[in-house]
């Protein structure tokens, strides 16, 4: 075994852009990813799992206790790949991080001298037997599923029932059959299809033309309740049918006044010219408009009218079949013989007859149930959905009246779902794992055959309903048909499957999965020799209640199956809640809200049983990506609390940066993953004053060294806070000359001042500037937060957040009914907004944003005074600070003269120069009035700028006078601009600092980088 004293790969270095770039693009692999077999939330990409468990396990060459036999071992292993390896440690330590770069690209991830090559080097690493890697929070597999592939024995576990199934599959079934379990799930799909064909083909007739509809457009409604209206309102966000290249499509209504009765529209089909030729909708953030009077019913009355019909997505018949209310079909989209493409067609009476049809099914079945006495357990999910407890809970099915988890769906969905699990049931195979697979894609299908699915326009496609992690109101929605080889087909979900398990290699040894919680792992002591883990993020995912959306369908299928069960409470028809480490869930509708200390508390003691399984010479690794800083701290308590100390701090970029949640705020691009070490018993106490003496150093070389890696903002903050904890966590605890013990949150400050001050320090040159004896010193404090704010909220990527308000693109979806690879928490990935019933935003200001505690995390240390600068420089709302625009800023800084022209030119940014000027009263080269910080008007200086002049304006600040020469640029005022611009050269080097600072901060494509380069330009030459 590799000696306890030997450091690993992973604690000295790591190619970090390689593995990032493979990780960012296997989010858009589909076919034949793990990620597709089944649905979990915030998976961990392969490529990072893949590169981190060979740099966990395989020694550092260049350390003096690696093995000699090891080194050897891997010279004759790499040039099968790499070709010849250099005579040094050092080349030898190189060229394993190539190896484990190029084995994160998920095309080498089954080529066999690939895997060969990393399974002789695990062997070599770990002769005596194979290592044991323990995942405690195994969740959708990525890192035991990497384990397995590069030859270490596993042991998987998670507490949720539906994770565990998908981990037994993964872990346990594939490796054991491979491609035979392939074949024979396809030979099972066409039996099952035969039979729902029998059953299903008058609920989703072909039309009579022969075209195969393949998805049906529902629109939810309510009745206006104006006087003398009484119009039916059918709930649609667009009437966009498709937006395709030449072939767009749209319906548009007319309003038709019946004698004796309310009025009500008609609709049509018909050929937009272009985008203002189609109606906007009729909903918006839960406001309804009628198309017949214009009156807009609001949120409560809404709510309170689709509550009445269980959520609205069921049409309502008469005695005869006649539609008397409730869901309303738009469109039926349809495959036609011998035609391109989709075809888009008006409903018919066969189609609602279908509906009445399959409703009247539905209920025999369920009058079956009732007459024989309601045994075993109810066919369509009764159970109820979720409660509704705090800001982040997901109860919005519950608001909407859809109490029980069928109500998400149609009669029709919920009556297709029951057939295909009634022919499941019925299998003729006698292997028990294809019936468990069969079972587990009947609850894949769920996510894309439910009334919350959207249909995408743009796409011309259906979407699932996770495209994020939330259960989001939906009012027109897409109900795919059964048949059509398009997405909601059975057949098409069980094909792509066994897609899944051919790429998945054959390892020669199965996995362990065993449904526990983390906080009492049933592994003996010091059984692992790593212990790898991606732990809940607090109140970021709740995976208990979103993942009752697929257990209620599993229980029904496969009713018997040992981890399809709560193991604490046998009784409870759901996922375990109680005991689940987040503060988002509940386990019944009046249980108190969980709270931080409770979560603090199991990660500790979750993280104390990984010290404690874990083998003295055994590593660990623990992932995190969520960016508020309790989130964080909690992490870290529940680390140092658990006795492992951190030894190294890699952050890979897993995520893109035009997902929703990161558009115009300093959402994580990477995902950190901290390294550490069962901390020594005896450890010893570390002094105060040499940790700080120490930190600055050890933060900002890792700074310096993430930086070349292309690390950047908000990731580069918090991938900081993993080599300053090795100062920290190394110690049994950390005490004052004066004997007091220094806590964690202590700490934590001044990581942040350092981190802050070294940001400054690189961004603003001070420390250049104090070098050089210059008397130009620090800037003021609203040049530091400005600096600080656009420096955080730089992207790793490269691609920083644009300020100008963009709307939330459609959730983008697959022909399959596959959901995405999932995505760190918060995640919306190209995600509709919430259709909640919030108030109407009005138009969306320009800036950017930060979490507050983030902003004051870095100022206080700073000696930055957040009050002062409040409604100058940011804005603070619900927790958020935003920096303002600099077209906000000129009222402020020129008073009521010429502030309009100046926002307007930077809102709009007209192609043309602007005609008019800021200070058309101003002779030739007059020069500007700046507001100082009191907002008292200064008298305006006629002719050239004096330095007496300027030294009278002196309470305005470097920042105010950069932003007045923006806006000046902006209007055109290019004589008072020169005036300006020469007064501050003559002032001395801060202007030029800050603006040289500023532009290399603000986004490439900005519009204020664009006028600071301008100003620039025009800075007089000396």
């Amino acid at each position: 075994m590799i000696p306890k004293e030997c450091k690993r790969l992973a604690e000295v270095d790591f190619p970090i852009a390689v593995v990032s770039k493979h990780s960012a693009r296997e989010k858009s692999i589909r076919h034949g990813h793990p990620s597709t077999l089944h649905l979990w939330w915030a998976r961990r990409p392969l490529a990072a799992c893949r590169a981190m468990l060979l740099a966990l396990l395989l020694p550092d060459p260049c350390d003096p206790h690696c093995p000699g036999d090891f080194k050897e071992e891997a010279r004759d292993l790499l040039p099968g790949i790499l070709g010849e390896v250099g005579p040094t440690d050092e080349d030898l330590r190189q060229a394993l991080l190539k190896f484990i770069g190029d084995f994160s690209n998920w095309d080498a991830s089954t080529d066999r001298t690939f895997l060969d090559v990393s399974r002789g080097l695990v062997t070599a690493a770990n002769p005596e037997e194979k290592p044991l890697v323990v995942d405690p929070f195994a969740g959708g597999g990525s890192i035991p599923l990497e384990a397995l592939r590069i030859g270490c024995e596993t042991f998987a576990s998670d507490l949720n029932p539906v994770a565990c199934l998908i981990l037994k599959v993964m872990l346990e079934d594939i490796p054991r059959y491979g491609a035979e379990l392939a074949k024979e799930l396809r030979r099972v799909g066409d039996e099952i299809k035969s039979q729902a064909e029998k059953e299903l083909a008058e609920f989703y007739p072909k039309d009579l033309d022969g075209a195969t509809p393949i998805a049906y457009l529902w629109a939810r409604t309510v009745k206006c309740e104006a006087p003398n209206c009484g119009a039916e309102i059918p709930l649609a966000r667009s009437f966009w049918l498709c937006k395709k290249g030449n072939r767009k499509r749209a319906l548009k209504h007319k309003i038709v006044h019946p004698p004796g009765g309310p009025p009500h529209v008609e609709f049509e089909i018909f050929e937009p010219k272009a985008d203002k030729d189609v109606h906007g909708g009729t909903v918006t953030r839960a406001r309804a408009t009628c198309l017949c009077c214009g009156t807009v019913l609001p949120p409560e009355r809404v709510r309170r009218q689709l509550s009445e019909q269980r959520g609205g997505a069921d049409v309502v018949f008469d005695k005869k079949g006649s539609r008397i209310g409730g869901a309303q079909s738009l469109a039926v989209v349809t495959l036609n013989p011998g035609e391109t493409g989709r075809q888009y067609r008006l409903p018919t009476e066969r189609d609602y007859e279908a509906v009445w049809k399959a409703q009247r099914r539905l209920n025999e079945i369920l009058d079956e149930w009732e007459r024989g006495g309601r045994k075993g357990i109810c066919p369509v999910p009764d159970e109820p959905t979720p409660w509704q407890h705090g800001h982040r809970a997901i109860g919005s099915p519950r608001v909407y009246g859809m109490r029980h988890w069928v109500d998400l769906y149609t009669s029709r969905q919920a009556l297709t779902q029951f057939l295909i699990l009634r022919a499941i049931t019925s299998l003729s195979s006698e292997d028990a794992t294809v019936c468990h697979v069969a079972g587990m894609a009947l609850s894949r299908r769920s996510d894309i055959a439910n009334s919350l699915c959207p249909w995408s326009s743009s796409g011309a496609q259906a979407v699932h309903l996770f495209g994020r992690q939330s259960l989001p109101m939906l009012w027109d929605f897409a109900e795919t048909s059964v048949f059509g080889g398009q997405a909601g087909d059975y057949e098409v979900t069980l094909h792509t499957m066994a897609r899944v398990i051919e790429t998945i290699p054959q390892s020669g040894h199965i996995g362990q999965v065993k449904i526990a919680t983390a906080t009492d792992s049933p592994l003996p002591d010091e059984a692992a020799s790593l212990w790898f883990t991606d732990p809940p993020y607090y109140d970021a995912i709740p995976y208990a209640d979103l993942s009752d959306f697929f257990y209620v369908w599993l229980r029904r299928v496969l009713p018997q199956h040992p981890l399809l069960v709560d193991p604490f409470d046998p009784s409870n028809p759901l996922t375990p809640k109680e005991m689940e480490l987040t503060v988002t869930t509940v386990s019944a509708e009046h249980s108190a809200p969980k709270s931080r200390s409770f979560f603090e508390k199991g990660i500790a003691q979750s993280f104390a049983e990984g010290r404690r399984i874990l083998r003295t010479d055994g590593i660990g690794s623990i992932v995190f990506a969520h960016k508020t800083t309790e989130g964080w701290e909690a992490l870290l308590s529940g680390i140092i609390g658990g006795g492992l100390t951190v030894t190294g701090s890699w952050p890979i970029s897993t995520e893109r940066s035009f997902r929703l949640n990161a558009r115009e705020t300093a959402s994580l691009a990477t995902s950190i993953h901290l390294i550490c070490r069962p901390r020594p018993e005896g450890a010893p106490i570390g002094d105060w004053g040499e940790v700080l003496r120490e930190l600055p150093k050890r933060v900002g070389d890792w700074m310096e060294g993430l930086q070349g890696e292309g690390i950047r903002g908000a990731d580069l903050v918090f991938a900081c806070i993993g080599p300053a904890l090795e100062i920290f966590s190394r110690y049994s605890k950390v005490e004052t000359a004066e004997g007091r013990e220094v806590k964690l949150a202590e700490f934590l400050e001044k990581v942040w001042e350092v981190v802050g001050r070294t940001a400054l320090e690189q961004v603003l040159g001070t420390a250049e500037a104090k070098a050089r004896n210059s008397t130009a010193g620090a800037l003021e404090e609203d040049a530091r937060l400005t600096a600080l704010f656009l420096w955080t909220l730089q992207s790793t990527n490269g691609e920083s957040p644009s300020p100008q308000p963009s709307p939330a693109q459609g959730r983008g979806g697959n022909k399959e009914d596959s959901p995405r690879g999932g995505g760190s928490e918060g995640d919306g990935e190209d995600e509709e907004e919430d259709d909640e019933e919030e108030e109407t935003p009005q138009r969306k200001k320009q800036g950017y944003s930060l979490i507050f505690d983030v902003v004051r995390r870095f100022a206080q240390p700073l000696g930055i005074h957040l009050p002062e600068w409040e409604g100058r420089i940011i804005e603070t709302k619900k927790g958020v600070v935003r920096l303002l625009g600099v077209a906000e800023r000129a009222k402020q800084i020129f008073g009521e003269d010429g502030a309009q022209l100046a926002a307007d030119r930077l809102e709009r940014s007209p192609a043309g120069p602007m005609q008019l000027m800021l200070f058309p009263e101003g002779g030739k080269g007059a020069a500007p009035e700046v507001r100082g910080r009191g907002g008292k008007r200064k008298k305006r200086a006629d002719g050239e700028i004096s330095d007496e002049k300027l030294r009278a304006q002196r309470e305005a600040t470097t920042l105010d006078r950069v932003h007045a020469a923006m806006l000046l640029q902006a209007s055109g005022r290019a004589n008072a601009l020169r005036a300006l611009l020469k007064g501050e050269q003559d002032r001395g080097p801060d202007f030029l600092r800050l603006a040289n600072a500023l532009s290399a901060l603000y986004p490439k494509d900005s519009e204020e980088k664009r006028l600071l380069d301008a100003m620039l330009l025009a800075m007089p030459r000396i």
